[in-house]
């Protein structure tokens, strides 16, 4: 089998971010569209000063994450064939770690907001940690204890750009 070029393993890394941006949007534009919703439930009148704080913090987080993990597209746009595509793939990387943050700190306060609403603050924010904590590990724990493994074998999918 021949070995691919420079251009098509940037063509290939790009296919393989969108892909997983793909699957990240989905999950951010659900909390979204729940958090966009939430303030017209009869409920919601009901919420404290602290809910409603930790309420706009998981908005603008959840609204911040769905401009990161979309920024790709724009950026592709304004880059369309132009020989950009190790540019592009640098930049679509960086939004889509930057969407993540902001996501896991939108789902970290819904989260909190939610379990606030029904039970004791301190059994809140003891879930709450628990879910970032949950979060972070099949995040960034296991994905970083992960690149150390097998580091003789040559695996195609670990040619991440460089940033």
């Amino acid at each position: 089998m021949s070995k691919e070029s420079e251009k098509q393993r940037w063509q290939r890394n790009f296919a393989d971010l969108l892909q997983e941006l793909r699957v990240a949007q989905t999950g951010v534009q659900i909390l979204f569209a729940f958090l966009l919703t939430l303030p017209f439930s009869n409920g919601f009148t009901r919420t404290s000063g602290f809910q409603k704080d930790v309420y706009i913090v998981s908005l603008l987080s959840a609204a911040a994450a769905t401009a990161m993990i979309i920024s790709p597209v724009a950026f592709h746009r304004a880059l369309f064939r132009q020989g950009r595509k190790p540019e592009l793939v640098r930049f679509a990387h960086r939004m889509a770690s930057g969407g993540l943050g902001f996501m896991l700190i939108s789902m970290v306060s819904a989260v909190l907001l939610i379990t606030d609403f029904v039970l004791h603050r301190g059994v809140a924010l003891v879930l709450s940690a628990l879910t970032a904590l949950w979060f972070l590990t099949f995040w960034v724990f296991l994905p970083m204890a992960r690149r150390n493994w097998g580091e003789d074998v040559d695996d195609d999918d670990d040619d991440e750009p460089q940033v």
